[in-house]
């Protein structure tokens, strides 16, 4: 019984260790950054039917996932594959791959978009009929829970899927590099300093109309065709506006855009710039037909409103555009005066007449020259679109039209003219034909400014028009030397004139000169005459003060002589104080040494003698004086010397007279 009961303890005992083992094997965890796609092995209800994904509990692919945890499910009947979470990094792209879903319609490239939460919801995608293959939705930056059963995840990286088929990874592998080569994991960044805009090509939905090159822009209103679908970054809604598939009239401009790159490619075109002193003719090559706006009397084609096709009746002013040359082109046309010329070494800048060549002639007397010109042309801008319409082109104007026009009116002017007169009369022509010639450029719709005329020149081996030039260089010499001659003549004329003038102007100066010299000196003569009658009469009154003077003096000197005469007791005394006096002031006045060098002596006495004594030593002493002067002067001796002697013998001997005394003979003076 014991052994019985153990075996069948043990046998329970392993019972419920693999019935435990059992129940575990159900248990599932599911990282955080992981889920879990359930595989159910086994049901009653049978299999999937359609597709990899069982919506009805069948066996297959389940659609709901296992998230982060611990989940049970029935041991043995269900496979759980743990499969990283979507990382989309920053400013990158995800392309989504349906493998289960309805299939494509046969105009379908790629599947419509069914709101699946991102994709996230593998049962809604399912039921809201959702599509297999690629998707137009995009996943952009951000980490997503996909169920890799169904969607396949491209990006940059590296490719999120569950591997099914061996020959599924090479597949994916290559619409990723197809993806890479169009640039899709980045957006679209278009930059205002590029100046650049982007020319989008649709790869999916209907396809365009016969006879159009261009699908047009969606939506009524072309300014804001973009609303439509985001420039192009919503596909569903850009198709259900009616868009078609192709290239694209409408163009992506600045800014960044999230474009599916398996939806639509960008390709990137410079901006059309109008520069500064041209206008854009505009040619489309899209568009409706348009009502013809040319006129009545234009019969060289039609101009059409903007946005239709044909030559824009209206050209573009000088800006940026965000034009598709795709869709048309723009011909640039100067509204400036530019020059053609026809000159084989000389063309302008906007290259309309690099094959133009000298117009060929034949003079009236049969030279053959060749005249370059020059010809400068207007453009109104609004008769521009006229031009282009007629003519195609600038250049195909010059060389078709233009061209044979000026060259047929310059051979018909030199057949009526010499060659000489030919250059002589260029002005002439020159003015004449700019006049003429008006009213043909006219009918070009152009404006002619001006012809300019080059000299003539030789063609090939003719070298007469040289000789021709050469004899009018030397005769014009010839005439330029007469004129010269002629001219140093006059010249040399007014050089004699010249050279009189500066010497009368020289004497003119000395003739002046004494001119003035004979005014001063007359000047000097007559103020000296003034000078000497004002001194003649300076000396009259003089005199005549002196002599009043003298008048009145000799007056009181008689009164004060006879009240001395009284005082002294008579004249006698009188007269020897007065000598005494006037011999005093004569030594003071004549240096005359105090201590007497003279003896004076007589051979009687008496007071007479003594005074002739005095008179006749005074006499002496003067004599000394006037011949100590310098031996050979002409120095006379002084005036009030001798006037002083003269006055002193005067009034000695009117005293003696009037005293009635006498000169003794016998005084004599003797020196020491």
């Amino acid at each position: 019984m014991f052994a019985l009961g153990g075996i069948a303890f043990i046998a329970v005992g392993v019972v419920v260790f693999f019935a435990l083992l059992f129940v575990m094997s159900g248990v599932r965890y599911i990282p955080n950054d992981r889920v879990g796609i359930v595989e159910k092995r086994w049901s009653a209800n049978g299999s999937v039917k359609s597709g990899i994904i069982a919506l009805a509990g069948e066996a297959g692919f389940q659609p709901h996932m296992l998230r982060g945890g611990m989940h049970f499910l029935m041991p043995l009947q269900y496979r759980v594959h743990v499969m990283p979470l979507v990382t989309i990094p920053q400013g990158r792209i995800g392309y989504v791959y349906a493998r289960d879903g309805e299939a494509l319609a046969p105009t379908q490239t790629l599947a419509h978009t069914v709101a699946t939460n991102q994709f996230q919801d593998a049962d809604s995608f399912l039921r809201g009929g959702g599509q297999r293959g690629p998707q137009r939705a995009i996943l952009r930056e951000g980490t997503y829970a996909v169920h890799l059963g169904l969607f396949v995840v491209i990006t940059e990286a590296q490719v999120y899927h569950l591997p099914l088929a061996e020959n599924e990874g090479p597949m994916f592998q290559q619409m990723a590099q197809t993806i890479h080569e169009r640039h899709g994991f980045q957006p679209v960044v278009i930059k205002g300093t590029d100046d650049a805009v982007g020319v989008v090509t649709v790869h999916d939905g209907p396809a365009l109309p016969q006879g159009q090159i261009i699908a047009p822009i969606v939506g009524d209103d072309p300014q804001s065709a973009s609303t439509y679908h985001n420039n192009f970054q919503d596909p569903e809604r850009f198709l259900a506006a009616g868009g078609f598939r192709g290239r694209q009239l409408q163009v992506l401009v600045d800014g960044t855009h999230y474009v599916n790159r398996l939806f639509a490619t960008v390709e990137t075109i410079p901006k059309t710039i109008v520069e500064v002193g041209y206008v854009g003719v505009v040619v489309s090559y899209t568009g409706n037909a348009g009502a013809d706006l040319s006129g009545a009397d234009y019969k060289h084609g039609e101009l059409v409103e903007k946005g239709t096709r044909g030559v824009w009746s209206e050209p573009l002013l000088p800006g940026k555009y965000a034009f598709n040359t795709y869709a048309g082109k723009v011909i640039m046309i100067p509204t400036t005066n530019f020059i053609l010329k026809w000159n084989r070494s000389e063309s302008g800048s906007h290259r309309f007449d690099e094959n133009l060549a000298e117009v060929s002639l034949i003079t009236k007397d049969a030279f053959e020259p060749s005249l370059p010109l020059s010809v400068v042309v207007h453009i109104d801008y609004k008769k521009a679109p006229l031009v282009i319409q007629r003519f195609g082109d600038i250049k195909r104007l010059v060389e078709q039209t233009l061209d044979p026009m000026v060259a047929a009116y310059f051979k018909n002017v030199g057949q009526t003219r010499t060659l000489i007169e030919l250059l002589q009369q260029r002005a002439e022509i020159q003015n004449t034909s700019s006049l003429e010639m008006k009213e043909k450029f006219a009918h070009y719709n152009l404006e002619l400014e001006e012809v300019l005329i080059g000299t003539p020149q030789s063609s090939g081996e003719d070298q007469h028009i040289e000789t021709i030039l050469m004899q009018l260089r030397s005769r014009q010499i010839a005439e330029e030397q007469v004129e010269t001659y002629a001219r140093q003549e006059k010249a040399a004329v007014k050089e004699r004139e010249l050279r009189e003038a500066e010497a009368r102007a020289r004497q003119q100066g000395l003739v002046t000169e004494s001119e003035i010299s004979i005014t001063v000196q007359s000047n000097e003569g007559r103020a000296a005459f003034q000078r000497s009658v004002q001194e003649a009469e300076k000396i009259r009154c003089l005199a005549e003060a002196e002599a009043e003077k003298a008048a009145r003096i000799g007056i009181a000197q008689a009164i004060a002589v006879e009240e001395q005469v009284r005082a002294y007791g008579g004249p006698k005394f009188q007269v020897t104080q007065e000598v005494m006096s006037k011999f005093a002031q004569a030594i003071a006045e004549a240096k005359v040494d105090v201590v007497p060098r003279v003896v004076v002596g007589s051979q009687g006495s008496g007071n007479a003698s003594l005074i002739e004594g005095l008179l006749a030593m005074l006499s002496d002493k003067l004599g000394e004086i006037e011949a100590q002067k310098t031996p050979g002067s002409s120095q006379e001796v002084p005036a009030a010397v001798n006037a002083l002697r003269d006055k002193v013998r005067a009034q000695v001997f009117a005293s003696l007279e009037t005293t009635n005394g006498k000169a003794k003979p016998g005084v004599t003076w003797k020196s020491q």
